[in-house]
């Protein structure tokens, strides 16, 4: 029906599956509205054992005038095998046949909940993850779009379903429900325990019919590892008339659970239809279906009819999401492999007044009828009477509380949010996610429930689960100085900042070069999430400031201060006063390496030139002295 090609998803930058519609189906406009609304409804199918779907849209295959627009869905792609690829290889254990169905299970009571019914639930359409070993259900609501297409697609080969794990209501051509995806679901689990379908023939005709008449032998009577309860659970999903099958797939789901311990369904009485079965070869059944047709035909001077009695088979392709294009559709004859039996539309508008007019099936609707008939009868009887005896009673029965069934609300706190839901899914609740800020909740975590764990509420009823968004502002931690930018950048992440820093350089006299200075805001304040934060990172350089005009012990001081070594110089000066500095080697605001030297030049006072010595004079410099007389 469709090719599927792996792709890049180019906005997220994560691998896609894409699956692509033929353009023959493609050229049907009813067919094209409804494949929208499909793709539109199952794209809100959120749940972890059904594969999501991204996106969907439209192509145009072809070129000129033949070109025509196929519609397409992406998908999430899914590592690992089918389960038809695990039968094949004979890997399935009987604990896993029942896992591996629970699985399905839950994907099917979700989307049946959403009003979605799959329609083809078989081993190719279903995923089990290579990483977690969970089931992924795949093509919800493709097969529903198919089936519903309006009178107008005539293609053969458009496929109705498979026929060993079509419902009897599919095979008569009457209308599906829920209930027909559980039958499927029974033969998908018969096949997983016994590793045989619970129907086989040379046709889809013969295998047809056993699904309309036919019972399956117990499956197991072919696995003695089977025991006597998944019997059970087995035949009441298998139930001929889908009022007798399990009412959804909760209920399926707790019977399959129980039987693991040993209980078996005891309220799935023998199909009356069915007991009294007269066994049909399959050969034999359908050469006599093909003189059928073939004879109406000739009849009615059709020479259609060789084109009706080759029942074309359609192999399953793309059954691996991920995989390059899947092969082309190819007609071949039935009756080359058991499990790729599938019925086309225009083969079921053949089939389907074969199957009503055989004997053996219109006894079964006669008999079926006056077992009706009989009931009601028997009904109305009763009705009077009791009306006519017991009004009162009768009112007070018909408006009793109805008791519902109670469940505890399980602990979820502490888990991943999947995982979460998941249990509330097998609790048989309604998980319905808010998320809340939290300093203290990793994000992703589930927090609580309202109702609270251990309150009693009805089954099928939403819960509120609350989930951990992360905190709203963060703290900017201490001790950063001294790291490397890389680090600090690390420690804000861990610390819950989502935004992305912004980097700038200063100088410092202390902090190495390329090691963080501060950040701003600075450590122990607080700033949002997604805040701004700008990391300060050391250039490894000082700035020399003015030290001319100073004294040399001040400028000492001063480079001392900032890291730098201190030279001086001193110098002649008579105008400046002794000891102040005149000049230094490296200029006001240049920067130097951390640890550099700085010469400074220093006034010192000059040396007097010195004074010349007297030259004797004749004549006496004074008077004699009295002595001197």
């Amino acid at each position: 029906m469709a090719d599927v090609y792996r792709g890049t998803d180019l906005r997220l930058g994560r691998d896609v599956a894409v699956k692509i519609l033929r353009a023959d189906l493609a050229r049907d406009p009813q067919f094209l509205a409804r494949f929208r609304r499909e793709a539109q409804s199952v794209a809100g199918l959120n749940h972890v054992s059904i594969v999501a779907v991204y996106d969907s849209g439209e192509e145009i295959q072809g070129d000129g005038v033949d070109g025509v627009k196929a519609p397409y869905i992406v998908m999430e792609i899914v590592q690992g095998e089918t389960l038809k690829g695990l039968l094949k290889a004979g890997e399935v254990s009987v604990d896993q046949a029942v896992e591996y169905t629970l699985g399905v299970l839950a994907a099917l009571e979700y989307s049946h909940k959403a009003g979605i019914v799959h329609r083809d639930i078989k081993p190719g359409n279903v995923m089990v993850r290579s990483d977690s070993g969970r089931v992924k259900v795949m093509d919800f609501g493709i097969a529903r779009a198919v089936t519903d297409s309006s009178a107008t697609m005539t293609q053969t080969q458009a496929v109705v379903g498979t026929a060993q794990y079509l419902s009897p209501e599919q095979a008569l051509g009457e209308t599906v429900d829920a209930r027909s995806d559980l039958y499927s679901a029974g033969c998908l689990l018969y096949e997983l325990l016994t590793g045989k379908p619970p129907f086989q023939g040379d046709s889809p005709v013969s295998v047809a019919y056993q699904h309309v008449q036919g019972i399956a032998v117990p499956p197991s009577k072919l696995n003695p590892d089977v025991s006597g309860a998944l019997d059970s659970v087995v035949a009441k999903a298998m139930r001929k008339r889908r009022e007798d099958r399990f009412p959804d797939a909760a209920a399926f789901r707790r019977a399959l659970r129980a039987a693991l311990g040993g209980v078996a369904v005891h309220d799935a009485p023998q199909d009356s239809t069915a007991a009294n079965l007269v066994a049909v070869p399959a050969d034999a059944l359908t050469a006599a279906v093909e003189q059928q047709t073939t004879a109406r035909h000739r009849a009615a001077g059709g020479a259609a009819g060789e084109s009706t009695t080759a029942l074309a088979q359609v192999p399953e392709h793309g059954a691996g999401h991920g995989a390059e294009a899947a092969a082309d559709v190819t007609p071949a004859p039935y009756g080359t492999a058991e499990d790729a039996l599938t019925l086309t539309q225009d083969q079921l508008r053949v089939l389907l007044p074969e199957i009503r007019n055989l004997p053996e099936v219109q006894q079964a609707q006669r008999k079926h009828r006056r077992h009706r008939r009989g009931l009601m009868v028997t009904i109305w009887i009763f009705v009077l009477m009791v009306l006519g005896g017991a009004g009162f009673g009768i009112y007070s029965w018909l408006t009793r509380p109805i008791p519902v069934e109670m469940v505890a609300v399980p602990a979820v706190a502490q888990l991943t949010e999947s995982a979460a839901m998941q249990k509330l899914y097998d609790a048989r609740l309604q998980p319905k996610v808010t998320h809340v800020a939290s300093a203290t909740v990793p994000e992703g975590t589930a927090i609580e429930t309202d109702p609270r764990e251990g309150e009693m509420i009805e089954v099928n009823k939403d819960v509120k689960l609350v989930v951990s968004a992360g905190p709203t502002a963060v703290q900017i931690p201490d001790k950063l100085q001294g790291q490397s930018e890389a680090a600090v950048r690390d420690i804000l992440r861990a610390a819950g900042l989502k935004s992305t820093p912004v980097t700038s350089f200063a100088d410092s006299a202390t902090v190495p070069a390329n090691q963080v200075i501060a950040t701003k805001p600075a450590s122990g304040q607080t700033v949002p999430v997604n805040g701004a934060v700008q990391i300060i990172v050391s250039t490894g350089k000082v700035e020399v400031p003015e030290l001319r005009g100073q004294t040399v012990d001040q400028a000492t001081t001063v480079l001392e201060g900032l890291g730098l070594q201190v030279g001086v110089e001193e110098k002649d000066n008579a105008v400046v006063p002794e000891g102040q500095v005149t000049g230094q080697s490296v200029a006001a605001k240049d920067r130097i390496d951390q640890g550099g030297t700085v010469v400074l030049t220093v006034a010192r006072k000059p040396t007097p030139p010195p004074t010349p010595s007297s030259t004797p004079s004749a004549t006496p410099s004074g008077k004699p002295t009295a002595d001197g007389g």
